[in-house]
């Protein structure tokens, strides 16, 4: 029997504004999954904050976190991972201090991970990131730049308003060797400049595991930009009735919304019509 991996998006797609799983969308992926649904989660979501936004799902397949930059299991073991070499680095680097910007930086530091930030005024958006995780072990503040760039460095992230990051986003979106998302937080006013590695993207990941798994499609639901990629690799893909209009044009269709269960409502009907290969 022909099989189908399934990969979702969170935020957006899955999760509701409060950035929880709605009770049917629990129950039904559950009930799905035990069924012998091939199903998982693709998000720029850290491991551990997947690991409390998915409570509840029993999904035992791999999660690709950080936008693909780690492939990692259940335990959060990381089965995959890519990292930017130190040239790649330092180019961001430059860059970023030319124009007076500071990112938190994701990286592997003394074998566990870790999010910097640097002392000091830093913009609402920022702060409000940083003060909304203070449980977060993996926060790391800092005294000064060097320590800021320390470890195995995988992501980057700038938190501003959009006219600050527009300048950068212009001298690094083009480079080769990185993925780049520029957009404006789903349910704030601030924008987000995430940076990740070439070969760090959702798609390069369900494709691996796609192919680990010895599936002969790939399904993929999302509502965002850095979904679009993911889209591209999909034989089939599903915006949300929420997505951004660029999504949506690129979608296979549009399903119902994040608020209403649209990921799960959609799978329960294709089962229905017999569309879902178990």
């Amino acid at each position: 029997m022909e099989s189908t991996l399934f990969v979702s998006d969170l935020d957006g797609t899955l999760l509701d504004r409060e950035s929880r799983m709605p009770a049917y969308t629990v129950r039904t992926l559950n009930r799905l999954l035990g069924q012998g649904l091939l199903f998982t989660f693709a998000t720029a979501r850290s491991y551990r904050s997947t690991r409390v936004v998915t409570e509840g799902i029993s999904s035992a397949l791999p999660w690709i976190v950080h936008n693909g930059v780690f492939l990692v299991d259940s335990g959060g073991r990381r089965l995959f991972e890519t990292f930017f070499t130190a040239e790649q680095t330092a180019e961001i680097r430059l860059a970023a201090k030319a124009l007076g910007l500071s990112p938190l930086v994701y990286s592997i530091l003394e074998g566990a991970e870790r999010v910097s930030y640097l002392a000091g005024p830093m913009h609402p958006g920022k702060a409000h990131y940083v003060h909304s995780r203070q449980e977060d072990p993996r926060l790391r503040l800092v005294p000064d730049e060097a320590a800021l760039y320390q470890g195995d460095i995988y992501y980057f992230t700038f938190i501003d308003s959009q006219a600050p990051l527009r300048p950068l986003w212009g001298r690094v979106g083009a480079l080769p060797w990185l993925n780049g998302t520029f957009q404006r937080d789903l349910y704030r006013e601030e924008y987000w400049l995430e940076l990740t590695p070439q070969a760090a993207t959702k798609a390069a990941a369900a494709l691996r595991l796609k192919k680990e798994l010895g599936c002969r499609r790939l399904v993929a639901f999302g509502d965002a930009m850095n979904d679009l990629p993911l889209f591209a690799a999909a034989d089939e893909c599903y915006a949300t009735a929420n997505a951004l209009p660029q999504v949506k044009a690129t979608a296979t269709g549009v399903i119902g919304g994040n608020e209403e269960g649209g990921v799960a409502e959609y799978l329960v009907e294709r089962l229905k019509k017999g569309g879902l290969k178990l």
